[in-house]
């Protein structure tokens, strides 16, 4: 199983943070040690002093496929669920000033909460879904998936070009403005529509 992610999909939140808008998906990986499962708390790690939160509808892959069409990518996944994509913002930040990779401020461990997933079956439009972030009970991001640069479809056509996408495999799809720090002792939680899914400490 892999994880794979796509930065710079909503456009306000490339501009929240004076990132260049990209012509074709911005991919970066997390290894499966990222993976926070069940509701599990979240472990401030020591050597980062600014941990965002970016949350992000997380597609699963159900089918081995590459090289896929755009117009067949919906018969290779069949369930959605959300996550988080925790960054280092401060590791990353010096990474991009030095011109070097970004893995270590994207895929430490527990970098990676996510939920249950639910049938794409459940859903009537996957290019009009809400989702949303709140910390303490505040709405810190709010989303839909009409606003992504790239849908799932085109996401998963692309990214079978390079890897083989194999049954089980997370695509982690970008996430909307109003990213930012998360403290210890903070409850965060996310949804898809209005449905909690997903909710834990930082300890």
């Amino acid at each position: 199983m892999k994880i794979l992610a796509i930065g710079r999909n909503y456009a306000e939140h490339i501009a929240e943070l004076n990132n260049e808008r990209p012509d074709e998906p911005v991919i970066f990986t997390k290894p499966d040690t990222a993976l926070l499962k069940n509701n599990q708390p979240f472990y401030y790690p020591d050597f980062s002093k600014e941990i965002h939160h970016e949350v992000e509808l997380v597609i699963k892959i159900c089918k081995v496929g590459k090289n896929i069409q755009e117009q067949f990518a919906h018969k290779y996944y069949d369930h959605i669920g959300i996550g988080v994509d925790f960054t280092a913002r401060d590791l990353q930040q010096k990474a991009k000033e030095k011109g070097l990779p970004w893995t270590i401020a994207k895929g430490f461990n527990g970098s990676a909460p996510i939920s249950e997933f639910r049938p794409i079956a459940d859903f009537e439009d996957l290019n009009n879904i809400n989702f949303s972030l709140t910390i303490d009970g505040e709405t810190k991001q709010q989303g839909n998936t009409k606003l992504m640069l790239f849908s799932f479809d085109y996401i998963v056509s692309y990214l079978s070009k390079f890897f083989t996408l194999k049954k089980g495999d997370l695509i982690f799809t970008g996430t909307p403005k109003g990213v930012g720090p998360v403290h210890i002792g903070n409850t965060v939680a996310a949804f898809i529509e209005d449905e909690k899914l997903l909710e834990f400490e930082v300890r």
